[in-house]
């Protein structure tokens, strides 16, 4: 059980993830919550991460820092992906134990199931078929930090728990189109192309794919009461259970940026795994469902990166 006056270590507190789990944390009374930009510790230097852990001596851990992005980031830089995740991931679990941590959560993602996974997926579809290519080498990373927590749960009875958010958007997201993910890059495009007056946008692959979107701060949300609440061995899915196309996504976010010009779908880009959802009802059990849906989120996401554009990730 974590309490208001633990030392709280969030791991990525300025990414997307990090700064809504923060957010969260703060609004229900911990105050005591610490965090270190990328420039002032580098997470894959086992040195350095040690030394932190020596001076702040945190109670509580949450591991949201990852080197993210989208397919073309993932197709490109697969050997980085791989090993800057699994640096991060070792380094930060194998010292909250040294330092006696008492609860530690892992975020994942599901691109850690396979490509075939039955739909829904349920959390025990982990390892069960060949992983989606456009993203391996970073699911590969993923499942290695969830199985690491699982190990060290059974060889040392640490309190350590994972859970695997589905697609996630909304405040402090990536908009740089090299690495962004899809619903940030449609912010962006059809944004940057209602301003400049463009006629058409540009979007990859065919639109069929079918997605599941969680607006960040109800993952937040999920992950402060997992932690409040969940001690179990297996990972815990963290979405909403609903499903929408890339298209019908598409249409969403033009409408709600005001755009009125037409979307060109370029259909010798990758569209990756063609279907991903996942399968809540563990968390549903628990007692927590999503509030935000997919409509309101791209409002409250888009009045974001308006607001923010000068500051956000582009």
């Amino acid at each position: 059980m974590i309490g208001h006056n633990d030392k709280i270590y969030v791991a990525g507190h300025r990414g997307l993830v990090g700064s809504a789990i923060v957010r969260n944390l703060e609004s229900k009374g911990y105050t005591n919550i610490i965090g270190r930009t990328h420039k002032e510790l580098d997470l894959t230097d086992q040195a350095a991460v040690r030394a932190f852990f020596d001076e702040e001596k945190p109670d509580v851990v949450v591991l949201a820092a990852a080197k993210v992005g989208g397919i073309n980031a993932n197709n490109t830089q697969p050997a980085m992906f791989a090993y800057e995740n699994m640096q991060i991931q070792c380094n930060i679990i194998n010292e909250s134990h040294k330092h006696n941590v008492k609860k530690l959560l892992f975020l994942g993602s599901t691109c850690i199931y396979p490509r075939m996974a039955p739909q829904p997926i349920p959390e025990d579809a982990l390892l069960t078929g060949p992983l989606e290519t456009t993203n391996e080498a970073y699911a590969i990373a993923k499942i290695s930090g969830l199985e690491m927590c699982k190990f060290y749960k059974r060889q040392y009875g640490d309190d350590y728990i994972s859970c695997m958010p589905t697609n996630l958007y909304g405040p402090h997201d990536n908009y740089d189109l090299s690495g962004s993910h899809v619903m940030p890059a449609m912010i962006r495009k059809f944004h940057e192309a209602k301003v400049n007056g463009n006629p058409t946008v540009e979007l990859w692959g065919t639109g069929t794919p079918l997605r599941e979107f969680l607006y960040v701060d109800d993952m937040a949300d999920a992950c402060v009461f997992l932690l409040e609440n969940y001690d179990g061995e297996q990972h815990v899915n963290i979405g909403t259970g609903k499903e929408v196309s890339i298209k019908e996504l598409a249409e969403t976010v033009k409408k709600t940026v005001g755009y009125e010009g037409e979307i060109v779908w370029n259909k010798d880009m990758p569209d990756g795994t063609p279907r991903k959802l996942t399968d809540v009802t563990k968390l549903h059990s628990l007692g927590w469902k999503h509030k935000v849906d997919l409509e309101e989120g791209v409002k409250l996401a888009y009045e974001w990166f308006k607001e923010n554009v000068d500051q956000a990730r582009m």
